[in-house]
């Protein structure tokens, strides 16, 4: 029976606790970064074994920070994927940079590994992998690579949190990564991001991210705090208040509750969709910790009448949210005017992406609400199969 309800495709999974953090905050009257801060830092470092941590209002504030740590400049390439948010590519052109994309996997739609080497350069001065879905992209495979060649790598973590490369976690090695905590990740602060990488570098970065002004300079209204400050570099106004912090410290709180949740839905998805004639899940590989943080189907258009926007359309009219992760780079307006890109030339993001939706998954979601998700799916392949 179709639902009565709208279910929102990733509503965020927020209690009493969340709510009485952020009161407890407005109530103390430290709104801007300041103590619940540094223990939302504190907090996630310890948590995923990072060298260093710095909170910031987005995770595109630290993608665009990594890119003016690594000194990107006209001239220098950045490799990244065309299967990513635009926020990936867009920190490049901010500094002036090229960006190069390299095909996906078809089965996971991660970064393909040879298909970086095959457009490394001279120019190339850092590689960008994406984490896609929570999914870790083969980092062994990347480092090795970049670090034969002196290359620069940067980890998109947006999707990461709770994801892991064997038993290592996301973010707990050298290379700078960046977490987002956007309304409808796995871990929210409604706005919001982390990244973490080596001390030295996250104190820079840390400078870099309120205007440039010297490290104590967030303390100067507080107590002994001082307004001498000194601003050595032009920065950006990147921190994270701790009105959106105190939410982050209840989330990690219940980082693994959140997971578990999470976790029962997949299996409900997995058990429902696997081997399915008009479906197809992406895949997972061992050694690997997805967080799970989408849950992507792609249409087989060779069983189906029906085109991926139908799809939607007709999920739509039987009250079940989805989206789409993501429009390739290469097929945004502006990027296919200034480099001259067209769908074929990174054919299996420009296939997935005529085939792609993404159906609800959120830590909220209760196992009868996925089980209303799978029958509108099967109803829909049931009604418009060839």
């Amino acid at each position: 029976m179709p639902r009565s309800e709208f279910l929102p495709f990733s509503p965020p999974c927020l209690g009493e606790e969340e709510f009485g953090a952020v009161v407890e905050v407005l109530r103390k009257g430290w709104l801007s970064s300041g103590p619940k801060t540094k223990e939302f830092e504190d907090k996630f470092k310890s948590i995923t074994g990072a060298k260093a941590a710095l909170a910031l209002n987005s995770a595109t504030a630290g993608l665009h920070l990594a890119m003016v740590l690594n000194k990107l400049g006209p001239g220098d390439e950045v490799i990244t994927t065309p299967m990513t948010f635009c926020a990936t590519a867009n920190v490049v052109e901010h500094e002036n940079g090229t960006v190069v994309l390299a095909d996906v996997d078809p089965e996971t739609m991660l970064i393909d590994v040879h298909e970086i080497e095959k457009r490394i350069t001279k120019k190339t001065k850092i590689i960008m992998p994406v984490h896609y879905a929570g999914h870790p992209a083969d980092m062994h495979a990347i480092n090795a690579l970049a670090k034969a060649r002196g290359i620069a790598v940067v980890e998109d973590a947006a999707h990461c949190m709770a994801s892991k490369v064997g038993d290592q976690w996301v973010g707990a090695g050298d290379n700078l990564a960046v977490f987002s905590f956007y309304a409808n990740k796995n871990l929210t602060t409604g706005e919001g991001g982390m990244m973490t990488g080596a001390e030295n570098v996250i104190e820079e970065a840390r400078v870099m991210a309120l205007h440039g002004m010297s490290r104590a300079a967030w303390n100067r209204f507080a107590k002994g705090g001082t307004w001498k400050y000194d601003v050595p570099v032009p920065g950006y106004k990147y921190n994270l208040t701790d009105i959106a912090a105190a939410m982050g410290v209840v989330q990690l709180s219940r980082l693994e509750e959140l997971f578990e949740r999470r976790l029962k839905i997949v299996e409900v998805y997995e058990k429902a969709f696997k081997n399915h004639k008009h479906v197809l899940p992406l895949k997972t590989r061992a050694g690997f910790q997805t967080s799970r943080h989408l849950y992507v189907l792609q249409l087989n258009l060779d069983t189906l009448k029906i085109d991926r926007d139908g799809f939607i359309d007709q999920m739509t009219e039987r009250n079940i949210g989805t989206s789409v992760h993501y429009r390739p780079v290469h097929m945004n307006s502006y990027y296919a005017k200034k480099y001259g890109w067209t769908p074929e030339d990174f054919p299996v993001a420009s296939r997935a992406f005529e085939r792609m939706v993404s159906i609800p998954l959120s830590s909220k979601m209760t196992v009868q609400e996925a089980a209303d998700v799978i029958e509108a799916v099967e109803d829909i392949c049931a009604k418009f199969k060839r």
